[in-house]
């Protein structure tokens, strides 16, 4: 958090210097990373594949409770298992895996501050690492088991790599190479089609890069990423080639078959709209500024970057906030080149409405706590009660404490931040850090009550522990619930083919969004757990066969 004018006394620089700026990216990143059960969604989800990696099963293929998952290839499973081997004494398994989010999100503000740095200049290379922070939508997925924050942060490699390119050609090609070739094993073809084509641009858009040494680099750290992306395919093709064809055929299948329509854009554009922000107003700006020297390479890296991104978005079809991850990069670099040039009364609104914003968003986080605690106010009170029954907020003055800690250290450090062009960015990190903190101290039991399923794992187990040994079949289940019972109760279960099954046991899941599933007479129900209230209301049945 440097500044123009830094403070003078030893407390202050280092406060909001470099040593700062470290301590607000750990605080950010550790803080919520541990701690709670895996929750529903992409969290359970993707710790399935690292479960069944540490238990020494498809360590080339993800599976979750022995099924192929196709979703990403294995760079952030390996990771994920490498960490919850290596801190399994210490940490839970699903909390040690969990930190292979906050490596890559390192990763990917490292590599996004030193590409600023080289494309604009060093002042650059803080503001961009603050924007990324500051970002909304990075701050839910950099917490959770999240394979995209993996590919992020490689997308973020290869352009550092390619900014390193015009001054030394061998270094930046080669770190550009292993950048691609990480993105691949990391998000499979999406993973190359968001870097390597970026090498051609360097080539077209660099004069300086037009000589043999450059292109030599350039030849060399291609081939490297061509190269070292296939020996994964490679290796699973001797191992398990049926795996490698439903992996090719179902990567091809995701990447063109469904494509946004025109009907879905306005939904596009909400989504953009909050999730890069503050990134995208900045990077307008930039660009309108520079709007005359955008065919230097400064500008056509990130520019080709965000294009790539947006494509691959638009001919994948999803419209989920992680796929959406690949725009940060890009983006928070066309952000960081216009902080330094704000006018001052931009850069002063930007500053004030990052307060405001935070601000409004703690006090919303205060009244749910109150909601929880007091019962008030009753309206929410009673939401929160509905769909999430039974829930009691433990030590509710140690929580209290605790957030006003956090809000009081928000302030005082917003008081003491001195003025200069980071201002703006520096309140949108320590905003964004500190809402985070706020939610985690105030809320966190609440989303544990909430999302965890634990509970039903548990209650299942009970109800099987009586029975003869047999398979467990399965009707409704999503990836993330198969993933949560293969942890919590060592249940894997077997899909129904057919609508028949050899297992004596079958489990249905039905909810308020789906068609009750009701199983032929020879079934008969011997369990039921009905999990959470309301619109959020999940039933789970367990048949036994006559």
């Amino acid at each position: 958090m440097t500044g123009e004018s830094p403070p003078t006394s030893p407390l202050r620089r280092n406060l909001f210097g470099a040593t700062g700026l470290a301590l607000l990216i750990a605080l950010y990143l550790l803080t919520g990373v541990t701690g709670h059960d895996p929750w529903r969604g992409d969290d359970a989800r993707h710790f399935g594949p690292i479960f069944e990696m540490l238990q020494g099963n498809n360590l080339l293929f993800p599976a979750i409770a022995g099924q192929p998952q196709t979703d990403f290839p294995p760079l952030y499973y390996w990771s994920g298992a490498v960490l919850a081997r290596l801190l399994g004494p210490f940490l839970p398994l699903h909390d040690a895996a969990r930190l292979a989010s906050t490596l890559f999100t390192a990763l990917a503000i490292f590599w996004i501050a030193r590409a600023a740095a080289r494309l604009y200049g060093r002042p650059t290379r803080t503001p961009a690492a603050l924007l990324t922070l500051g970002t909304l939508g990075l701050v839910l997925h950099a917490h959770e088991t999240q394979p995209m924050i993996a590919l992020m942060a490689m997308q973020a490699m290869t352009v550092a790599g390619l900014s390193l390119v015009p001054t030394r050609p061998a270094l930046g090609s080669l770190q550009a190479g292993a950048g691609a070739a990480l993105a691949f094993l990391a998000g499979g073809l999406p993973g190359i089609l968001l870097t390597v084509p970026l090498f051609l641009v360097v080539v077209v858009g660099c004069p300086e890069c037009r000589n043999p040494r450059a292109s030599g680099g350039l030849i060399l750290g291609l081939s490297l990423a061509i190269g070292a992306s296939a020996l994964w395919p490679l290796a699973l093709h001797y191992q398990a080639p049926e795996l490698l064809v439903l992996w090719w055929r179902t990567e091809w299948s995701q990447l063109w078959s469904d494509p946004l329509g025109g009907g879905e854009a306005s939904r596009l554009i909400e989504l953009l709209v909050w999730f890069a922000w503050p990134l995208w107003p900045i990077a307008l700006w930039s660009l309108w500024r520079m709007r005359r020297q955008l065919a230097r390479i400064s500008w056509t890296l990130p520019i080709a970057a965000l294009l790539l991104a947006f494509g691959w978005i638009i001919a994948n079809g999803s419209l989920s906030p992680a796929s959406m991850l690949p725009l940060i990069p890009p983006l928070a670099l066309l952000a960081a080149s216009g902080v330094p040039s704000l006018r001052r009364g931009a850069a002063n609104a930007f500053d004030w409405f990052a307060i405001m914003t935070f601000s409004v968003f703690a006090l919303l986080a205060w009244i749910a706590w109150s909601a929880q605690v007091f019962s008030w106010p009753p309206g929410l009170a009673r939401h929160l009660a509905r769909i999430a029954p039974g829930f009691a907020l433990q030590y509710p003055a140690v929580s209290a404490t605790a957030g006003v800690l956090i809000c009081a250290a928000w302030v005082t450090l917003m008081w003491w931040l001195p003025r200069s062009a980071n201002r703006g960015p520096a309140n949108w990190a320590m905003g964004m850090t500190m809402l985070w903190c706020l939610t985690i101290a105030l809320l966190k039991p609440w989303f544990d009550h909430d999302r965890s399923y634990r509970p039903v794992a548990t209650s299942l187990a009970i109800a099987l522990a009586g029975e003869r040994e047999g398979c467990v079949a399965t009707m409704g289940l999503s990836t993330s619930q198969r993933a949560s019972f293969h942890y919590f109760a060592g249940l894997r279960p077997e899909k129904v083919a057919g609508n028949t099954t050899p297992c004596g046991f079958l489990l249905v899941y039905d909810d308020r969004n789906s068609t009750t599933l009701k199983p032929a007479a020879e079934w008969q129900q011997i369990w039921e757990h009905r999990r959470g209230g309301g619109k959020q209301l999940e039933i789970f049945r367990l048949y036994r066969r006559d």
